[in-house]
């Protein structure tokens, strides 16, 4: 290895792991790793973002939609602390990243010099499963072997900090000595599994249920087939967690689509009526939507020990790899002959789609929101990688669109962070070239930083087989999600000047760039606008005109939240008017009875009639 330094080997050492892709941005805590890049051929590719929190998201995006590991770079000080951010959505939604971070030469440390910052403690939440500082050549391998190890291990964050100085200095690996610490290559593949007699307890609890519901998440994606087969046997409804909302296809009838406050009402209808529940591969929090703590039994399957038997009481707790536990479980099961509770959810979940057709029908000033993502629905490509950003695009995301096939969509799930929509997305495109991605972002999200990633997009896109990544800005001019959760959760009103934000050309801005756009001010364009972004040759931005005054109201909305939001309204909100329109247009939806009233012919026309009662 003769004239290698250090920063050569490192991304030798990520070509050896397979990292194709490093998401970064320069500054000169990095000049080696950057000079060791034009050496290596940018290999592994170099992605510049706009700004390093970007980059972190990116290589978030990537991780989750390509199922290995993220890589992220950034200097010393301030772009260690931007990528933070990110960082911590991966670790709190569980997604194998690791950060390679500049520190100022070692000579200097200690010492208040430019741009020092004590990035152990910085770091030692994030990536408190592994954050090492490199002082010397011969703690490589094993620094960026551990890093990778780890983060793929234990689905989580980790971080290695290289000095500028180390960065240059000439390679020399660890030898046969006392306190020198060799390291070899990869990770084995392994798939955990419980206990035999745990997986018979299991069982046990299953089979004397008679209205089983499943909640999965994230961590059963990989045994669909399974989780199929057991709702089959067991006559199950199956709701999904927001992170698990791929793993399951909308389409098949007992699927009860999202669950919380984002979630549908079969969801919660199923959790009220279960005596039965299996949670499997998620760590869903919020307990209150789930079944009351003495109204079930309980079996939980999680890979992690550490976050098994939370968010209810469960009998049973399985430790185990979904799939295997499954495999293990499905034999000791009986099928269940009674099939009305499944015919239940079945009915449920079939009356559900039908109240979104027509809450997506409910006239708005100029459009309504669930009208733009339900046109989306039945148009999305069968390879098409979908995100959503924080705020109410996340609620119709959750409610209108149905996954199906090998389509893939993510949120930040738990960090529930504003602005990943559009770097996930072109996380994504560096994950799948030849896959169309399709971002729903709020314009207070694109505003944040989402327009600047099209910058980004632009750069690169011509690296992508597959052109088309599609950033919908859902513009009201409003903060909206904190809008409405001002007025249900605190009953007040709308303050105007945290909440109004400035109307931006976002589709003029890319075609400035290079893209294409286009300003969607009417219903009768929606349709067309999303069939030119599907077809285009390049990142396209459209640019929705939605009403603010459309609400998220919640399936199970209680009495409280509803009083609330009226005393916001009567309180001065400078919205009311138009809130209390939409708001029982929107609920009235749900309260129509089935298909062959001609209110469902009519669509929005019978809710028009509806409201001038009122």
């Amino acid at each position: 290895m003769a004239g290698m330094k250090v920063s050569d080997y490192i991304l030798q050492r990520l070509r050896e792991w397979d990292v194709d892709h490093v998401f970064a941005y320069a500054g000169d805590g990095i000049n080696g790793l950057l000079a060791a890049w034009g050496r290596a051929d940018d290999d592994p590719r170099f992605v510049q973002s706009r700004h390093e929190e970007m980059s972190a998201f990116q290589a978030v995006g990537y991780a989750k939609f390509s199922g290995k590991v993220g890589v992220c770079a950034a200097t010393s000080g301030p772009g260690a602390i931007h990528l933070l951010n990110g960082l911590y959505d991966a670790k709190l939604d569980h997604v194998p990243v690791v950060a390679l971070v500049g520190q100022t030469n070692r000579s200097a440390m200690g010492g208040s010099y430019q741009q020092e910052v004590d990035l152990q403690n910085l770091y030692k939440d994030v990536a408190s499963d592994f954050c090492e500082t490199a002082t010397v050549p011969e703690q490589l391998p094993n620094l960026i072997d551990r890093a990778i190890r780890t983060a793929y291990a234990r689905r989580t964050v980790t971080a290695v900090i290289i000095p500028a100085d180390v960065q240059e200095l000439d390679y020399s690996p660890p030898t046969h000595a006392f306190k020198m610490v060799p390291s070899s290559m990869g990770i084995g593949q392994y798939a955990p599994v419980p206990a035999d007699a745990d997986v018979q307890r299991a069982a046990e609890v299953l089979n004397a249920g008679e209205k089983v519901a499943v909640l999965i998440g994230q961590g059963a994606r990989s045994a669909r087939a399974e989780v199929e087969e057991l709702a089959d046997v067991l006559g199950a409804g199956v709701a999904k967690a927001l992170l698990g909302k791929d793993v399951l296809p909308d389409d098949l009838p007992y699927v009860t689509g999202a669950i919380g406050l984002l979630g549908t009402r079969p969801s919660y209808e199923l959790m009220q009526g279960c005596d039965t529940l299996l949670m499997i591969g998620s760590s869903f929090p919020y307990t209150q939507f789930m079944p009351e703590l003495d109204q079930a039994r309980g079996v939980q399957i999680d890979i992690d020990p550490h976050m098994i038997g939370l968010r209810y009481p469960f009998e049973v707790n399985l430790v185990g790899d979904a799939r295997e536990t499954l495999r293990r479980l499905l034999p000791l099961l009986r099928r269940k002959k009674e099939r009305a509770w499944r015919e239940k959810v079945e009915k449920d979940v079939a009356r559900w789609w039908e109240v979104m057709q027509r809450r997506a029908a409910v006239d708005a000033d100029p459009i309504n929101p669930e009208y733009v993502v339900h046109a989306l629905d039945g148009r999305l490509p069968d390879d098409a990688i979908v995100t959503a950003d924080s705020g109410s695009a996340a609620n119709w995301y959750a409610r209108h669109l149905r996954l199906r096939g090998r389509m893939r969509g993510s949120l930040s799930g738990t960090l529930a962070t504003m602005g990943p929509g559009v770097p996930y997305a072109i996380g994504a495109k560096f994950a799948h070239p030849e896959r169309p991605a399709i971002a729903l972002v709020g314009d207070g999200a694109m505003q944040m930083n989402g327009m600047m990633e099209m910058v980004t997009a632009a750069k690169y896109r011509q690296r992508w087989s597959d052109p088309r990544l599609v950033v919908a800005v859902l513009n009201n001019r409003d903060l909206n999600q904190v809008t409405w959760e001002m007025r249900a959760m605190s009953g007040a009103p709308q303050f105007e000047e945290s909440q109004h934000i400035p109307d931006l050309p976002y589709a003029e801005i890319a075609q400035r760039i290079g893209l294409e756009g286009v300003r969607v001010e009417k219903p009768e364009q929606v349709e067309e606008a999303w069939d030119r972004a599907l077809a285009a040759d390049r990142p396209f931005v459209i640019d929705f005109r939605t009403d603010p005054a459309v609400p998220p109201i919640p399936p199970h909305a209680e009495l409280d939240q509803i009083e609330a939001a009226a005393s916001a309204i009567l309180h001065g909100d400078s919205d009311r008017a138009s809130v209390v329109k939409q708001g029982f247009k929107a609920k009235v939806q749900e309260m129509l009875p089935g298909t062959r009233r001609r209110a469902d012919r009519r669509g929005a026309g019978a809710d028009d009639g509806a409201e001038d009662r009122s």
